[in-house]
């Protein structure tokens, strides 16, 4: 097994316990579906679905939609969500950077917050773009490098082993530049757009208890540092200095502000 596919081995695993998260990305899901324009009947593939808060909206607007996520016990968790709300949606196991479909099988490919894990973002874009017909819509939230998670990446990179050669930080994403630059030889028509996520919380050290529970890369952290008392402290100091940032104590929210994109392809 070469580097890359360690690293989405370890992704796979490590995302197992995202799902609690469904109850904050569950309400911005409304909010990229409507930036996108999903209409009735547009064949749509939410990449890097999760447990299906994105697809499963798409769907409600009258979409055909099939999500498509790396991680099995996300993929079951959508499923559930699909039969308890009584929404149809597919849902499959798949890389993104090598998706199970068609060239041009799709109206519209989006994605909350999952396809930036991709490690190579010109493989992964590649992948994305080939899936859809020529003049459909990409569409995609992202978190920006300046803002709470995509500070919260780099704090995490300082800690973590170095990543493979070849790959890129998901956080580049969220630079309209950065976005427009990979975009523009296969894409026009661009849109950007921020809106916010509030994260519910007494306080950043609950945040933190959190995220060490259910955000994989975080919880490896802690589990390399467990060893070391001071770095791990240091780490958890610096975590909730971060969020601190971001905490609105007069309501018990954290702020977790993102970037949206919208490119019709070619």
């Amino acid at each position: 097994m070469d580097a890359i596919q360690k690293m989405k081995a370890v992704a796979r695993e490590g995302w197992s316990t995202f799902a609690p998260f469904e109850m904050m990305t569950g309400t911005v899901a409304p909010v990229l579906v409507r930036f996108a324009g999903v209409r009735r009947d547009d064949r749509v593939l939410d990449v890097g679905c999760g447990t299906g808060v994105v697809a499963l909206t798409a769907a409600r607007a009258g979409a055909r939609v099939t999500g498509a996520d790396l991680t099995p016990i996300l993929l079951e968790r959508a499923r559930e969500n699909a039969a308890l709300a009584g929404i149809e949606a597919d849902f499959v196991e798949a890389d993104v950077e090598s998706l199970p479909f068609e060239d041009d099988a799709f109206d519209m490919v989006l994605s909350q917050f999952g396809h930036m894990f991709g490690p190579r973002p010109d493989v992964t874009l590649a992948e994305m773009i080939r899936v859809l017909r020529p003049g459909g819509t990409v569409a995609f939230s992202t978190w920006p490098p300046e803002l709470l998670i995509g500070r919260m990446f780099i704090l995490l990179s300082d800690y973590a082993p170095p990543p493979p050669e070849g790959t890129a930080p998901p956080s580049a994403w969220g630079e309209p530049g950065v976005v427009r630059e990979r975009l523009e030889p296969c894409a026009s028509e661009f849109s950007f757009d921020r809106a916010c996520m509030r994260f519910p919380t007494l306080s950043p050290a609950h945040m933190r208890v959190f995220l060490e529970a259910n955000v994989g890369p975080v919880t490896k952290i802690v589990e390399q540092l467990t060893g070391d008392t001071a770095a791990l402290a240091r780490f958890r100091a610096e975590l909730e200095q971060l969020i601190g940032d971001y905490f609105d104590d007069q309501a018990n929210v954290v702020r977790q502000d993102f970037l949206m994109t919208r490119g019709a392809l070619r």
